[in-house]
């Protein structure tokens, strides 16, 4: 009996170790390269990459002198509108066109000057991938801008977040809301999806409007909601703690694998932003939304005195979610 159990064992164990095997062979790096290229004439949308078949792309990198003013679509699976459709600057977390750099985290980051930003974001296909570049406003000294590309990925890849394998069918989301001027103690919504999902990557570009109390919007606390509950969830004490900072961010610019401030300037009350929530990751099932609040109550309840007369503020919000 004993001979016989450690047979079944061993026999269990190697087909183990060969599914193993199995796995790993379906698996193949893709990719491409854009050297010095000229293909933003005109105002064209100019594809840079495509590929048939189920994967994951996992590495982007741009470069070019005019990389601020480049637009990045991703087209899923045939998709005739873009559901990742990103600027440059602002889908790596970057507001107003901040030049600060080098800086980079084990997502993304930004190198160059005025170039190289990358990141690793996983973003998984199920039959085609499509990615394009356009350029938004034209330099006055260039008609034709170079760019130069880098894209990788995994045919048969997985996604994972907070060290959990995503359904096969989860597809990444990009919600975005541009130039939006909020009211005092409005909240603003970040996403709402009615799908099972988790949230990726929430960046936030604010700026105060001329007159009002410069940053004092940054007292306003995040929130999820979700169908099941009667109460939001209060995700932060603040905005900028969301962000981990404190005290109107008052160590200055950082950046970390979980959240990093891109820019700040006091004088016009501008910041922005980056959280990641896969080391503290964000599930949800039968939907969810959430928001921040433009300034907040003392303790972050929806009744009750308004906290250090927040001003109108626009805001631009970039909220990638996994949904399925």
């Amino acid at each position: 009996m004993i001979n016989s159990a450690k047979n079944v064992l061993l026999l269990l164990a190697c087909c183990f170790c060969s599914l193993q095997a199995e796995d790993f062979s379906q698996l193949k790096t893709i990719g491409t390269m854009g050297k010095n290229e000229r293909i933003l004439a005109n105002g064209a949308e100019a594809a840079i990459f495509e590929h048939v078949g189920a994967g994951v792309l996992n590495h982007l990198w741009i470069g070019g002198k005019h990389t601020d003013s480049v637009r990045i679509r991703y087209y899923i699976d045939g998709e005739a509108e873009a559901s990742i459709d990103m600027d440059l600057y602002m889908g790596h977390g970057i507001g107003f066109k901040e030049p600060r750099a080098p800086w980079a985290n084990r997502y993304m980051g930004k190198i160059g000057k005025n170039s190289g930003l990358h990141n690793n974001y996983q973003i998984p296909f199920g039959k085609s991938v499509r990615v394009t570049a356009q350029i938004q406003t034209y330099p006055e000294d260039e008609a034709n801008p170079q760019l130069w590309w880098i894209i990788r990925g995994i045919e048969n890849g997985k996604v994972q977040i907070g060290k959990r394998t995503l359904p096969d069918e989860a597809r990444l989301k990009l919600y975005r809301k541009e130039d939006y001027t909020a009211k005092p103690m409005e909240e603003v919504e970040l996403f709402n999806s009615n799908k099972s999902g988790a949230v990726f990557l929430v960046a936030v570009a604010a700026k105060s409007v001329p007159g009002g109390r410069r940053l004092t919007y940054l007292e306003g606390c995040v929130r999820g909601y979700f169908p099941d509950q009667r109460e939001p969830l209060l995700m932060s004490s603040g905005m900028e703690d969301y962000f981990l900072g404190t005290y109107y961010f008052n160590t200055g610019y950082f950046v970390s694998d979980t959240g990093g401030l891109t820019h700040i300037n006091k004088k016009v009350g501008s910041f922005s932003a980056f959280r990641i929530h896969d080391a503290d990751p964000v599930f949800f099932s039968d939907g969810m939304s959430m928001t921040v609040r433009n300034g907040e109550t003392m303790h972050g309840t929806i009744e009750g005195e308004h906290f250090l007369e927040p001003p109108s503020t626009t805001y631009t919000t970039y909220t990638w979610v996994y949904e399925w």
